[in-house]
């Protein structure tokens, strides 16, 4: 197989070890090619621009710029970017959120390499993947709040005050503390910001 016959590929993950160890792990057989790697989320979509990879593969939780963000930004731009996410937590939440966006491969990172590689491919060929456990997870969903209480919540959790979230979601700051004020109830918190942290914490950001 030659080099332009190879998977190209980005690995985002802010544990160095670990991008060495998959990059490794992946390119063993040979149908594979790290193109580049980035530590955090805004370096992932400045290596995925340069780069162009078939395929990025992004680490979920980093610092700074975590992954849900970068993907966000960077599917904005190049919506037929393959990405497929890894996570060690299963939140119905955040795979909507990312199925949302676009992502069309979601797994956990205690997966197989095999099984990553596979996958791998299979989103280079167009399709889709979706880890069971995951999946799973996602459709025990006791969540109450609505997808704009989610957006205000997400916005909050980012320290936006009021007006900002409000421009950010092109809404009226009326309305924004109204989706602010049913999110305190239903989570029984007695600020924005506990109701943010209530709702991350339940799996439902």
């Amino acid at each position: 197989m030659t080099n332009d016959d190879r998977t190209r590929v980005v690995l985002a993950d802010d544990d160095q070890l670990l991008r060495y160890t998959l990059g490794a792990l992946l390119t063993l057989d040979g149908t594979i090619s790290v193109v580049g790697e980035a530590a955090d989320g805004a370096e992932a979509a400045t290596v995925v621009a340069r780069e162009r990879p078939d395929v990025l593969v992004i680490d979920l939780e980093m610092p700074e710029t975590d992954g849900m963000h970068a993907v966000e930004a960077i599917l904005r731009d190049l919506p037929e970017q393959r990405i497929l996410m890894l996570t060690r937590h299963a939140r119905p939440g955040v795979l909507r959120r990312a199925l949302k966006a676009g992502v069309r491969g979601f797994m956990s990172k205690s997966a197989d390499p095999e099984l990553i590689g596979d996958v791998i491919h299979r989103l280079h060929e167009g399709g889709r993947w979706i880890d069971h456990e995951i999946l799973e997870a996602s459709m025990i969903d006791d969540s109450p709040l609505t997808d704009r209480e989610l957006d205000a919540l997400r916005e909050t959790q980012e320290g936006y005050a009021v007006k900002q979230i409000a421009a950010r979601l092109h809404l009226a700051p009326g309305t924004v503390r109204n989706y602010l004020s049913s999110a305190m109830q239903k989570t029984h918190t007695t600020s924005r910001q506990d109701a943010a942290r209530a709702a991350r914490a339940r799996g439902w950001l």
